[in-house]
């Protein structure tokens, strides 16, 4: 039985002709004539006595009837409640955040998306990628905030932005004095990493073609934050990868080289489950955080492929 068989029983009691209540129903006249004998037939009683003129429900025709009016208007009710719940900006949300985004990112959009939507409460957490995917998969957490593509068909991909990698020198190397930069120039014993599990190091590693890292440098840090490795560089030890939203305000200090075209790019969105309904929460963080981003990171462009970490 379907809503569509409930709606085609009730039209016909309200208006105890097939034709017209066919036409209410915005469907041919066999084919309401035709839904109704499968409904019967399905739960095994006559609905309405075609015998009698005008045409009549049967005494459990009746209380079918009545009990379909009463799933119809439950269903209306589901459907409202969805609408409401999608363009609603009211509730609280536990978002997840990777590490290499959050210092950068939440300090932009965060102020201003609060006082936009007041009656909207956050609760952040900084994870690391698989721990963002485990958890909208398990319903612990409502929107994620990390690099794609994923490839996970139980979640939706909003890209916002596009972020370069930029490389982070110390004031006297070799590469301080070249205007731009080719990734295949890299060492990749030279270059400082952050520690295992964190995405950026896998694109990093990536546009250095997966070499092993620092090597040549005389110790190994594990360490799972840019800020320290942009410090370490600045005193002398090594270079680093970073993403441009991480040297914002020194990206025409001598420390910060782009590459050449096309520019080694990761790919910054929203994800959320499938199941997730509240798309006013998600348009909404989308256009606060694109109005607070540079504007030349909001065009699509080819990113780092991840598909093989």
């Amino acid at each position: 039985m379907t809503l569509q068989q409930f709606e085609y029983i009730v039209a016909l009691d309200e208006y105890r002709h097939y034709v017209t209540a066919a036409e209410h129903c915005y469907v041919s006249q066999p084919n309401l004539t035709m839904q109704v004998k499968k409904l019967e037939e399905e739960i095994g009683v006559r609905i309405f006595d075609r015998d009698k003129k005008p045409l009549q429900p049967t005494v459990i025709g009746k209380e079918i009837i009545l009990r379909a009016r009463q799933i119809l208007r439950e269903s209306r009710q589901i459907k409202e409640f969805v609408n409401h719940e999608r363009e609603s900006m009211e509730g609280e949300y536990t978002l997840g955040i990777i590490p290499t985004l959050a210092p950068y990112l939440l300090p932009k959009f965060l102020p201003l998306f609060l006082k936009e939507n007041p009656k909207v409460h956050l609760k952040i957490q900084e994870l690391q990628t698989h721990q963002i995917i485990s958890q909208l998969e398990n319903g612990m957490i409502d929107i994620g905030l990390l690099v794609t593509p994923l490839k996970e068909s139980s979640l939706r991909e909003i890209p916002v932005y596009y972020e370069p990698f930029l490389l982070y020198l110390p004031e006297d190397h070799r590469f301080i004095d070249q205007k731009l930069l080719i990734a295949e120039d890299l060492d990749p014993s030279e270059i400082l990493v952050l520690d295992e599990g964190h995405c950026f190091r896998d694109q990093a590693l990536s546009i250095c073609n997966g070499a092993k890292s620092g090597s040549a440098i005389g110790f190994d840090y594990q360490s799972g934050s840019i800020e320290v490795l942009k410090n370490l560089v600045k005193n002398g030890v090594g270079y680093t990868l970073v993403p441009e939203m991480s040297v914002i305000e020194e990206l025409e200090s001598l420390h910060v080289k782009r590459f050449s075209s096309p520019e080694p790019v990761r790919e910054v969105s929203i994800v959320v489950h499938n199941s997730f309904i509240k798309e006013s929460i998600l348009e909404r963080l989308k256009t606060v955080i694109q109005k607070l981003v540079p504007e030349r990171l909001l065009e699509p462009q080819a990113v780092v492929d991840m598909g093989s970490f």
